[in-house]
C-alpha cells in the first residue's frame, strides 16, 4: 500500500533576479523520511527549506501539504520580540500545562529558560527556537544548522533525540558525524537542481564525485562535437549552403546547450603560509588557574605546547575553553600561575563571535582596512602574504563575486562571514593559528579544505571546536574541559579521547596496586604525609594520574608510528610525531624519578 506523502512539491521555480534559484522542481517528503538537505554555502539550501515550511513563495509551482500534518521549521534567526525570557518564547506553541516538555528539552540542550530575550546571545535564541520544535514534535521538522552553537553533550544528546522520533525530519548541518549517525536520504542542491539519491550522508561525496565526473565527461564529449561541426562548418557550407541549414541550426544548438550550463563552483584557492619557524617551544603554561566570582573555570594546570603540534580544546559551553586559550596567547593574564612564550611567534586569531568584522562596512573595506592588509596609497589592492592583489581578486579566491565585494558584511551568511575571516587569517604569515570554533556555518567542501591546511602547515594550531569529524581529522592532542575546573591532556583527536576516558572509567581498567617498580599506579588518596609541604603533596597527589596520561600518550604515538609507509607519503606527520614521542618518554621520565624522590621524602619523614 502506497504511503500519503507528508509534504509534496511540483514545478516550483524561484528567481532572485539573474540566475534561477530552482526551476522545475519536484520534491516529495514520505512519513519517517530522515534526509540530509546539503550543498555549497549560498546553492539554497535554507531558501529551499523555507518554501517546504510555507515562508517563501515560490515564483511558480504548487506546494500541497496532507491533511493533519503539522510542519516545525526552525529557524536560524528565529523573532523573539514578542516574548520576555526564552522559556516564554519556547513554550509558546504549547497547549496549557505542557511546559513540562520545554523542560525536558532545555535540560538536554542546557537552556536556561528563564534568560531575558533582551539580552539572549545569538546562539541561545537558536536553542530556544530548537526547544521549540523539539517541544512541539511535528510530524515534520526542517532543521537548518541544528548543532551551531551547541556544545558536544549537546549534539550527543539531539542525535540521540532525533534517533528515537517517529517524526519525519529534513536537516541541514555541516557536521559530518551528526548527518552520518541519523540520515537516510541526501537532498543535494546544485546549481538550481536538486538531486535526490536513497541513502545517507555517509554516501554523498562519492555520490557527488560520481555525478560531476559524470558531467565532466559529457560535456568533454560536447565541446569535440562543437568543434568537428564548427570546423565542417568553415570547410564545407559553401558547397552545401542551402541543402545543409538544418546541420548549421544543430550547430547553434549545440552551442547554446554549452552556454546555457551553469559553471560549477569551484573550491575556494585558500592558502597557509607559515612565516619564519618560531623557537621549539612555543607556549609553557605553569600552574596557570581562573576562577570568575564563585564559579572556578580552571584549576592549576601545567601545558607545554611544542612546534608543529594541532592541539585542540574541547569541552561543554562554558567550560572555560576560549578563556583557557586567552590565557594561552596573552590575550588574558591567569590568577595564578604564568605562561611564557618561545622565540619568534607570530600569531593569528579567529575569533568566535566574527567581532573583527565591520557588520555595516563591505568586504572591500574590511579587507582594506586591516593594518596587516593595507597598502599605503592603495585603495584597490591588499598585501596577501607579501605581494600585492587586488581586492576583488583576492576575494574572488574566497569564492566571493564581484557584487559581493562592494556589499555589507551584514548581507552574508554564517559561512560566508567564515571565510572571509578566513581570508583575512590567510593574508598574513603566521607561525601560530589560534582557531576558535573555525567551524561554524562552513560547508563540506570549504571544511574538507581547511582540515587539508591545517595538516599541511608548518606551524602550531590551537583549535577549538564541536564538530567531532574535525577534530579527529586535524588533532594531535585534545585538551578536554571536563568541568569543575579540571582541564586533561589526551593523546589524539576527539575519537581517541573518548576511548582512552571509557578505558579509564571501566573497571578492568582500574590500577594495580602500587609496587616500587610502578610509581605510575600510586594510589592517589594517600592521607598527607609529614614532612611534604603542601605543593609537594599536591604534586605527589597528581604525579599519578600525569604519568598514566603520557603513558596513553606514547601508547597512541608508537602505534601510530608503526605503519611502514607512514615516513614516505605523511613526512610531515612522521617528524611531529617521532619529536612528539621523545618528548612525552623524557617528560615520563622525569614525572617518575620526581614521584620516586617525593615518596623516599615521604617514607623517610614517616
Amino acid at each position: 500500500m502506497a504511503r500519503i506523502p507528508l509534504l509534496q512539491m511540483n514545478d516550483i521555480a524561484l528567481t532572485f533576479g539573474g540566475d534561477p534559484i530552482f526551476d522545475g522542481l519536484d520534491l516529495v517528503v514520505q512519513p519517517s523520511d530522515r534526509v540530509a538537505l546539503v550543498g555549497r554555502n549560498g546553492s539554497g539550501k535554507s531558501t529551499l527549506m523555507k518554501i517546504m515550511a510555507g515562508m517563501v513563495e515560490p515564483d511558480t509551482g504548487t506546494r500541497v501539504l496532507s491533511p493533519g500534518v503539522s510542519v516545525g521549521y526552525m529557524d536560524q534567526h528565529p523573532d523573539l520580540s514578542a516574548y520576555e525570557t526564552l522559556g516564554e518564547f519556547a513554550a509558546s506553541g504549547l497547549e496549557p500545562g505542557h511546559d513540562y516538555l520545554v523542560e525536558r528539552v532545555a535540560e538536554g540542550l542546557k537552556m536556561r529558560l528563564d534568560t531575558p530575550v533582551a539580552t539572549a546571545s545569538g546562539g541561545e535564541r537558536r536553542r530556544a527556537a530548537l526547544a521549540k520544535l523539539l517541544a512541539e514534535a511535528p510530524e515534520l521538522m526542517l532543521l537548518d544548522e541544528p548543532t551551531n552553537h551547541l556544545d558536544i553533550q549537546a549534539i550527543e544528546w539531539l542525535e540521540n533525540e532525533l534517533k528515537q522520533t517517529r517524526a519525519g525530519f529534513v536537516l541541514i548541518s555541516h557536521d559530518r558525524a551528526f548527518l552520518r549517525a541519523l540520515t537516510r536520504a541526501t537532498l543535494w542542491v546544485d546549481r538550481g537542481q536538486v538531486r535526490r539519491q536513497e541513502k545517507g550522508f555517509e554516501h554523498f561525496e562519492a555520490w557527488r564525485d560520481k555525478v560531476w565526473d559524470e558531467e565532466d565527461t559529457n560535456r568533454h564529449k560536447l565541446n569535440r562535437k562543437i568543434k568537428s561541426e564548427a570546423r565542417w562548418a568553415v570547410e564545407g557550407i559553401s558547397a552545401r549552403r542551402k541543402r545543409n541549414q538544418g546541420r548549421l541550426r544543430a550547430l547553434h544548438a549545440l552551442k547554446d546547450e554549452r552556454s546555457s550550463q551553469i559553471k560549477r563552483q569551484g573550491a575556494a584557492e585558500m592558502a597557509l603560509e607559515a612565516g619564519p619557524k618560531s623557537g621549539r617551544k612555543v607556549i609553557e603554561a605553569k600552574g596557570i588557574s581562573k576562577i570568575y566570582g564563585d564559579k572556578v573555570i580552571l584549576k592549576p594546570f601545567d601545558l607545554r605546547v611544542m612546534r608543529g603540534e594541532t592541539i585542540a580544546f574541547v569541552g561543554p559551553n562554558g567550560a572555560g575553553k576560549t578563556t583557557l586559550l586567552k590565557m594561552l596567547t596573552g590575550q588574558e593574564e591567569p590568577d595564578t600561575g604564568s605562561v611564557s612564550h618561545g622565540t619568534g611567534i607570530e600569531m593569528a586569531v579567529f575569533d568566535q563571535n566574527r567581532s573583527t568584522l565591520d557588520e555595516n562596512a563591505s568586504l572591500w573595506e574590511n579587507l582594506t582596512s586591516d593594518p596587516e592588509m593595507r597598502i599605503s596609497g592603495k585603495s584597490d589592492q591588499v598585501m596577501v602574504r607579501g605581494n600585492p592583489k587586488h581586492v576583488v581578486g583576492y576575494l574572488k579566491e574566497f569564492l566571493f563575486s564581484d557584487e559581493q565585494a562592494r556589499a555589507p558584511v551584514r548581507s552574508l551568511s554564517g559561512g560566508e562571514k567564515a571565510r572571509l575571516i578566513l581570508a583575512r587569517i590567510m593574508a598574513r604569515q603566521s607561525n601560530l593559528l589560534v582557531l576558535d570554533e573555525p567551524t561554524n556555518d562552513l560547508d563540506v567542501e570549504t571544511l574538507d579544505l581547511l582540515q587539508e591546511l591545517i595538516s599541511g602547515f608548518d606551524g602550531t594550531v590551537l583549535v577549538v571546536s564541536h564538530d567531532r569529524d574535525f577534530l579527529d581529522r586535524v588533532a594531535e592532542r585534545t585538551i578536554a574541559m571536563e568541568g569543575n575546573g579540571i582541564a586533561t591532556a589526551y593523546a589524539g583527536g576527539w575519537s581517541d579521547y573518548r576511548a582512552q576516558r571509557q578505558e579509564v572509567a571501566s573497571p578492568a581498567a582500574k590500577k594495580p596496586e602500587k609496587t616500587k617498580t610502578a610509581p605510575k599506579d600510586k594510589p592517589k588518596d594517600k592521607p598527607a604525609a609529614s614532612g611534604l609541604s603542601f605543593t609537594e603533596q599536591h604534586r605527589l597527589d597528581a604525579l599519578p594520574d600525569e604519568m598514566d596520561r603520557l603513558t596513553a600518550e606514547i601508547a597512541k604515538l608508537e602505534e601510530f608510528l608503526m605503519d611502514p609507509d607512514l615516513f614516505t607519503k605523511e613526512p610531515v606527520k612522521f617528524k611531529k610525531a617521532s619529536e612528539g614521542l621523545a618528548e612525552r618518554q623524557q617528560k615520563l621520565a622525569a614525572a617518575e624519578e620526581e614521584w620516586l624522590e617525593l615518596e623516599e621524602k615521604a617514607e623517610t619523614a614517616g
